[in-house]
């Protein structure tokens, strides 16, 4: 989830661009796998979104999983071109401020402001729930429950960046387990389950399906997280910085498109309906397949660890772009500076609080309940993704490169869809609101400031620093 997404990156001691083999590989391996814990960890909640909106109808279960990897996919393929025109970093605000000129920059950053806070608010939802089906007698007590992960999370960040390459074994270790579980669920399950059909005669499939994909798009959050962390690479050259960037992403497609439909198909195979209030659709699953030994122990372990994961990293990189905001003595900034005040760890410690602040009051909000926050996640992160498309889409046809800018144009196409789907249910309302409050409120400082040159590089700067 989340940006929505934004991630962890490489380790702090990487091999010099010279290095060579094994010293590269693990770079890659810490840099890759940190960066993919947040769009691995929206499996743990975007599967059961989706049958929450198809009324725990199964049957379409695995076709409205198939239509979100698409559109995952289409997504992707931007951010692979991104990578390749700006291998330094940036993300969706260089590629707005370049294409369409340096106010646009705002937009994109102001839905990433938001889909940080949602990411960190929903991630130790799950990770409480995740706790929660394993030892059912802490229910009463979720909302302290999500609220202490909350705090400890956050003051980890104190510490600063160092538990990055921890990130990438917590994402391993997820995929490996998930793997044992699907193997154990496919070919020998401890029990299946019962859900209730739902069918609804009167309603149309396709229609659906297609009203449905966009709840669980938050399994799209994170996507452009290589696209901005590989300006934290600076030991690399812009080649290397493309591989890895590019190697990113079509790692995350392939993980988390795979242990997605994986899982998706393994709820329909074992009849894993919609959750009892003390569980969730993947804890269901995975007791399912396992039963309750230690595979099962072990899953929802490696679940909550992976989502705390996720929340970290938005805690890091959430106040690393307040903090670049802020500016330095040399250069002129569009927030306070007291936001950009650091510790020793050069945790910018003022702008945790604010993240934390925030994350408290939605998690209150939505009584700690992941599925509340879900369709308000899947929103301010597609703001993004639609200027970013839009961006790439006029670049390509500057460039006279037909195929890409219709390639682009479909894809924004399809993300306007999603986002507009999403907004018509209403409260998701708010979360477009917040992200173009920012987004105003950062151009009026920016103006006022003298419109100081750059801006269009705030995050590849907060990821560089």
């Amino acid at each position: 989830m989340t940006q929505s997404k934004p991630a962890a990156a490489a380790v702090a001691t990487a091999p010099p661009a010279a290095a060579r083999g094994p010293r590269r590989s693990v770079l890659f391996f810490a840099f890759a796998f940190a960066v993919i814990a947040d769009p691995v960890s929206s499996v743990a909640y975007a599967i059961e979104a989706a049958l929450r909106a198809l009324h725990g109808d199964l049957a379409l279960l695995l076709p409205t999983m198939s239509l979100v990897i698409a559109l995952v996919v289409l997504v992707t393929a931007n951010y692979w071109q991104l990578v390749r025109r700006f291998p330094k970093g940036g993300g969706a605000a260089a590629a707005a401020g370049r294409a369409f000129g340096a106010r646009w920059t705002f937009l994109p950053i102001g839905a990433l402001v938001v889909d940080f806070v949602l990411t960190i608010g929903i991630s130790i939802a799950a990770a409480a729930s995740a706790v929660i089906a394993l030892f059912p007698g802490l229910a009463p007590y979720r909302i302290p429950l999500a609220l202490l992960l909350l705090v400890v999370v956050a003051g980890l960040t104190w510490f600063g960046h160092g538990g990055r390459l921890l990130f990438a074994v917590m994402t391993v270790a997820f995929v490996v387990i998930s793997v044992g579980v699907l193997v154990l669920g496919f070919t020998a399950p401890h029990t299946t389950g019962h859900a209730a059909a739902t069918t609804d005669p009167g309603r149309s499939g396709v229609l659906a399906v297609v009203l449905a994909f966009p709840v669980a798009m938050a399994l799209a959050t994170g996507i452009e997280a290589p696209s901005t962390a590989i300006a934290q690479l600076g030991q690399l050259d812009d080649t290397h910085r493309r591989r890895f960037g590019r190697g990113t992403l079509a790692l995350l497609l392939v993980i988390v498109g795979g242990l997605t439909l994986a899982l998706t198909a393994l709820a329909v195979r074992l009849h894993i309906g919609i959750p009892g209030t003390d569980s969730t659709q993947i804890a269901d699953i995975a007791h399912a397949a396992a039963g309750p030994g230690w595979l099962y122990g072990t899953f929802q372990l490696t679940s909550s660890l992976l989502l705390l994961a996720a929340a970290s990293s938005s805690f890091q990189a959430g106040p690393g772009l307040l903090k670049a905001l802020s500016g330095t003595a040399e250069r002129p900034g569009v927030l306070p500076p007291v936001l950009g005040r650091t510790n020793h760890h050069h945790t910018p410690y003022w702008s945790v609080v604010v993240y934390l602040a925030a994350a408290a009051l939605i998690i209150l909000a939505a009584a700690g309940q992941e599925q509340e926050l879900v369709l308000f996640y899947a929103v301010a992160v597609f703001v993004s993704f639609l200027v970013g498309l839009l961006a790439m889409a006029r670049f390509a046809h500057r460039e006279r490169k037909t195929a890409l800018a219709w390639l682009n144009g479909l894809a924004a196409v399809a993300v306007a869809f999603t986002l507009a789907v999403n907004l018509l249910r209403g409260w998701p309302m708010l979360s477009l609101a917040a992200s173009l409050l920012i987004a105003a409120g950062l151009y009026v400082r920016w103006t006022r400031a003298g419109r100081p040159t750059g801006i269009e590089d705030i995050e590849a700067r907060a990821e560089a620093d």
